[in-house]
């Protein structure tokens, strides 16, 4: 496995990840995840869903960036993508969180490819920016479609422990567990990495949309602990 891949999916890459919990924090409010018990289905379901279609742009995205696409390439994958995330409040965090990662990968990876990729889109969605870095860093699409396939689980994961003080080592086992699903995640990414962006999956999460929606709403009137 490139070493891009675990730089992305480490906790401490400075892309801004830590900040979201990916509708853990609503799901916590709603009181549908209080115990450990309920995490498991909570994270299988983001996986599934979010987890697929991140894992998916991400895949295709390391594919281009090994093939020198064409400028013009990046945007059409973007506005897939953003076509595929009918929330707006997910489309901010997704792209909040690219923008963090592109920072941060132009110091780690410098390349044309991904001066092109941000001239074309200077906020980019995480997926695609993560997929750009690994691609760029020599890394395969199936490999970049696991590393956001782990930040899927791995995000909302962390943030129970921290909302409801869960413990760390049953929450770890627990996105352990979630090793085979992950590995079909980005297996069946990776099999459609070359097709036309338009014709890539899109796997949707109605509730995750409608948490985003009511997170940021409420995080205009009260202190929230995560951004998203």
């Amino acid at each position: 496995m490139d070493l891009s891949v675990l730089i992305l999916a480490d906790s401490r890459f400075p892309g801004g990840g830590h900040v979201h919990s990916g509708g853990l924090e609503e799901a916590v409010s709603r009181k549908l995840v209080t115990t450990e018990a309920d995490l498991p289905g909570f994270l299988l379901s983001r996986l599934r869903t979010a987890g697929a279609l991140a894992a998916s742009f991400a895949a295709a995205s390391a594919h281009a960036a090994s093939r020198l696409v064409h400028s013009g390439h990046w945007r059409q994958l973007d506005l897939e993508l953003d076509a595929r995330t009918p929330s707006p409040a997910q489309r901010v965090a997704s792209r909040a969180q690219g923008r963090g990662t592109a920072r941060a990968g132009a110091v780690a990876w410098p390349s044309p490819v991904l001066t092109a990729l941000l001239a074309e889109t200077p906020r980019p969605h995480h997926p695609i920016v993560c997929g750009a870095l690994v691609g760029i860093a020599g890394g395969e699409p199936a490999e970049a479609a696991a590393a956001v396939a782990y930040l899927a689980v791995s995000g909302p994961a962390s943030a129970a422990v921290r909302l409801l003080g869960l413990d760390p080592f049953a929450v770890n086992a627990v996105v352990a567990r979630l090793g085979a699903e992950v590995r079909a995640v980005a297996g069946a990414a990776a099999d459609v990495a070359g097709l036309d962006p338009a014709d890539l999956p899109a796997p949707g999460s109605p509730a995750l949309d409608l948490f985003a929606e009511a997170h940021a709403r409420h995080h205009e009137e009260e202190v929230r602990l995560f951004a998203s």
